[in-house]
């Protein structure tokens, strides 16, 4: 049984096909996807060289799925990171959304606590069926993003710290915000 705390490793070799270690087949990168989605860590490295091809792959991983219509990435958000790249924001980027992906794990976790965690309404019929068509909405919001959502070892939260926290609207505000800033601050270096 593998170590699922442990990044999976994926091989590629040199005809670019991909190894998987613990299993001892060939992937895909639809496989690989279907790991991250189910909320497991991958990483993938160049049987000959050495190098972390992880990256790569992920955004190739993307790449592929707006290009079949699944866009999750608004067309100004994709000018914005191809702007950050001949910018001096490029070292303010990966912060930034690194930090909105949390905000949004960290909402997303909140608001599906909320509508199981000592809640009356809870009881009343239809409520379960309810909870599940929001984690699919949640899912399918992000984009199937492994790992959103997800509570558990090593999240970093507190049990007890949820209450004392703003409901999720209120980030959701925030990260407008702070996007809004951002785009701003990327459209005054562009001048």
């Amino acid at each position: 049984m593998a170590d699922a705390t442990q990044p999976l490793l994926i091989k590629r070799y040199a005809s670019r096909r991909l190894y998987n270690t613990e299993t001892s087949d060939y992937v895909t990168l639809e496989d690989i996807a279907g790991f991250i989605r189910a909320g497991r860590e991958v990483q993938i490295i160049d049987l000959k060289s050495g190098d972390d091809l992880t990256r790569q792959y992920l955004l190739q991983i993307v790449a592929e799925h707006e290009s079949r219509g699944q866009s999750v990435l608004p067309i100004n958000v994709l000018t914005d990171l191809v702007r950050s790249y001949t910018t001096q924001a490029t070292s303010v980027v990966p912060e930034f959304l690194a930090a909105s992906f949390e905000m949004l794990r960290d909402g997303q976790s909140k608001m599906l606590e909320n509508m199981t965690k000592a809640n009356p309404l809870a009881a009343m019929p239809g409520m379960e069926a309810m909870r599940k068509q929001q984690e699919a909405f949640m899912k399918a919001m992000t984009g199937g993003l492994g790992g959103l959502g997800s509570t558990g070892p090593g999240r970093g939260r507190d049990e007890d710290d949820s209450a004392e926290e703003a409901p999720a609207g209120d980030d959701l505000d925030a990260i407008r915000k702070q996007l809004a800033e951002l785009q701003d601050k990327l459209s005054k270096l562009d001048k």
